[in-house]
């Protein structure tokens, strides 16, 4: 893959010979998006976004994250050009989206939740029409360089219908690559793939962000969210509710849950202790949850000796990037499963 920075070069040169203005602090910057859809018949008018401000930067695995409907969507088909905003501004790798419409386009590829391939397609004609939609000259095409990066080069020739589902997702993830997108969009990438799948599509965002290939991701698996991404933002409702690092937020929750392993298996949480939210585990253990800016592990410990508790090991647990999505997204964080 060409290197970013001579990719930037070139597009910068060019958005220079057509006199446009090229600003390049973020790698996408959104400033007061919103987003109004007509209802149907004489229904209210649904606002799918609500004057959303963002700045995602260069060189960074972002996450956006949030429950259906909150807008995940709306804002990433805004910033593909699928879909019309209703009034703000979007910027992307320097460009605006009004002002420049088919640099801001050119800047951006997006990997689709839904496998939308012409069957009638082989891989490589699939690259090389999506490249063509781009304007990208065939001397600098790399259709059978990106095949052969998403493990498809044995395929190239095959119609698509007759790939797999993993195989297919490769596939849309290298027609997001044709035209050297500085910013890739992965939008539930992993939903429905198996393991090995997973890690090779992770083995491969790793390498495309070492390039310089700004990533964002939406994943419903947090897990991932947490390992991958060094910053998130969650939409709730049309809103940013946050927007951080991935640390800063791990640690934004006043939120630990002490771990009480008995001489015997817990059966019944004691009455006493209702106060710690306290929930039994699978093995017999008892979790209690505290604010350590207010509770001392110490006191909690006499107060589970007191309740006629033997105790013969104790552990803590760090909230994790779900107790922050609920807490932020419902109100209330949850008891950690075992």
């Amino acid at each position: 893959m060409a290197d970013q920075q001579s990719v930037t070069a070139a597009r910068d040169a060019a958005s220079a010979a057509e006199g446009a203005t090229v600003v390049t602090p973020g790698a996408v910057e959104v400033r007061g998006l919103r987003k109004t859809y007509r209802a149907p018949g004489s229904g209210a008018p649904v606002e799918a976004l609500k004057g959303v401000d963002l700045t995602i930067p260069q060189g960074s695995i972002f996450g956006l994250l949030g429950p259906n409907g909150a807008g995940k969507s709306t804002f990433i088909n805004i910033l593909a050009g699928l879909v019309i905003k209703t009034s703000g501004t979007v910027r992307i790798w320097g460009f605006d989206q009004d002002e420049n419409p088919r640099m801001s386009r050119a800047s951006i590829g997006v990997v689709p939740q839904e496998l939308n391939i012409d069957p009638f397609f082989t891989p490589r004609e699939a690259l090389e029409a999506q490249a063509g939609l781009y304007g990208v000259p065939k001397a600098r095409r790399r259709s059978d360089e990106i095949l052969a990066a998403v493990g498809l080069a044995d395929k190239a020739h095959a119609y698509t219908r007759s790939l797999s589902g993993g195989m297919k997702r490769r596939l849309l993830v290298a027609k997001a690559l044709a035209h050297d997108p500085s910013v890739l969009v992965l939008d539930e990438p992993t939903a429905g793939v198996d393991l090995e799948l997973r890690r090779m599509l992770w083995d491969y965002v790793r390498e495309l962000h070492a390039r310089g290939v700004t990533i964002i991701l939406t994943t419903h698996y947090l897990e991932e969210a947490q390992e991958m991404c060094d910053r998130i933002a969650i939409i709730n409702h049309g809103q940013m509710v946050a927007c951080d690092t991935t640390e800063r937020l791990l640690g934004s929750l006043d939120s630990k849950t002490l771990v009480i392993r008995a001489d015997a298996a817990i059966t019944v949480a004691p009455g006493a202790l209702a106060d710690l939210r306290p929930s039994l585990r699978p093995d017999g253990a008892l979790a209690l949850s505290y604010q350590p800016s207010s509770g001392d592990p110490i006191a909690l410990l006499d107060r589970v000796r007191d309740a006629g508790i033997a105790v013969r090991d104790v552990a803590t647990e760090e909230p994790d990037l779900e107790d922050v999505f609920l807490a932020l997204t419902s109100g209330a964080a949850r008891a950690r499963p075992a």
